[in-house]
């Protein structure tokens, strides 16, 4: 599966950068993000599109007023208001990601936003945690012919059985499904990494995570689990505030985790059983016969002359028992290897 250029499951884990609601209202400050997020090593940039009218309603009932979260008392439309993207900079941004070769692309939360990214010719798209059980919304997405990106934070086995499902019957099977704790910010003992080659395995897609803890622990684990996408919420400089920014990673942050990332992929290599040069010179190490004390030609040997010790030039330890008992074809001194050629079989 390709996201643009990048070959999604080859070895490399595919880094997105979260713009969210870390803009403060001022393109420019969004423009210098997607920089920071390149220079920090991201592969990608991601937006949300919507506005507070296409994603809630402005009304004062208490279902609209949020609880429990660190926006609690805040109604629902006034935070939106406050955190979403200005549609009319998306295409600046998209010029300014392409220029700095970042991949860009986008949540939509509507079908008009859709349409919309639609226009843009976005590589993507990327279905939030909230947005899992809107079947119209991911149908609509999917029949775009894109990979589907899809957090599952609040989705139980079923939903996400259906969101799949859903994409497959139009006709679209690049689905990605990133293991999701929608806390903001989240705890790392609810992070549940386990998920992650679960996911890929139950549903038959490609997994990974959208992470919302602190610090780069839980993306290094992930990355360990095998995630082929790993998306952290990014902002220029944790000063410009906003509904996002406690759980956002500034530049410095961003670019330690991504260099902890990057150094995990190397560490997992490959299953390969065969031997490097060094593990063969390393042999030089290990454990071989050797004769520990003078033995005259015809002697017998006994463990009272033969033992496995280092280094490992003599015959494998696997043959001790099978020499016990065996006659020395010469005389041969101590700390001299033990091999066929000098044993009378």
């Amino acid at each position: 599966m390709k996201i643009d250029d990048f070959k999604l499951g080859k070895g490399k884990t595919f880094i997105i950068a979260e713009l969210s609601a870390n803009h403060g209202h001022d393109i420019e400050i969004a423009k210098e993000t997607i920089r920071a997020a390149k220079r920090a090593g991201a592969d990608a940039i991601k937006l949300q599109t919507y506005t507070a009218d296409t994603i809630t309603l402005d009304c004062d009932k208490d279902d609209f007023i949020i609880k429990g979260t660190i926006w609690a008392g805040r109604k629902l439309y006034d935070l939106y208001k406050e955190a979403f993207l200005p549609w009319e900079w998306h295409a600046d941004l998209f010029k300014v990601a392409e220029e700095e070769g970042l991949i860009c692309f986008s949540s939509p939360f509507d079908k008009t936003a859709v349409d919309f990214l639609e226009d843009l010719q976005v590589p993507a798209y990327k279905i939030a945690s909230f947005e899992i059980t809107d079947i119209p919304l991911i149908e609509y997405a999917a029949s775009k012919g894109k990979p589907m990106i899809m957090s599952t934070g609040i989705a139980d086995d079923k939903d996400i059985q259906l969101a799949v499902d859903v994409c497959r019957n139009a006709g679209n099977n690049e689905i990605i499904l990133l293991k999701t704790s929608s806390q903001y910010p989240a705890k790392i003992e609810d992070a549940n990494l386990l998920m992650i080659p679960d996911l890929a395995k139950r549903y038959g897609v490609l997994s990974g995570l959208s992470d919302h803890t602190s610090g780069e622990l839980v993306a290094i684990t992930a990355t360990a689990l095998g995630a082929v996408v790993i998306e952290k919420h990014f902002i220029l400089n944790k000063s410009i505030g906003g509904p996002d920014a406690s759980f956002s990673l500034d530049e410095k942050a961003f670019k330690k985790m991504v260099k902890a990332v990057r150094s995990t992929e190397k560490s997992l290599g490959k299953v390969d059983y065969s031997l490097t040069a060094k593990a063969k010179k390393s042999r030089e190490f290990s454990r071989s016969l050797y004769v520990i004390k003078d033995v005259k030609a015809g002697e017998k040997l006994s463990d009272e002359n033969v033992r496995s010790i280092r280094p490992g030039f003599g015959l494998h330890p696997k043959y001790f028992d099978e020499v016990i008992g065996k006659s020395m074809k010469c005389d041969v001194s101590k700390g001299s290897r033990l091999n066929k050629d000098n044993i009378a079989i």
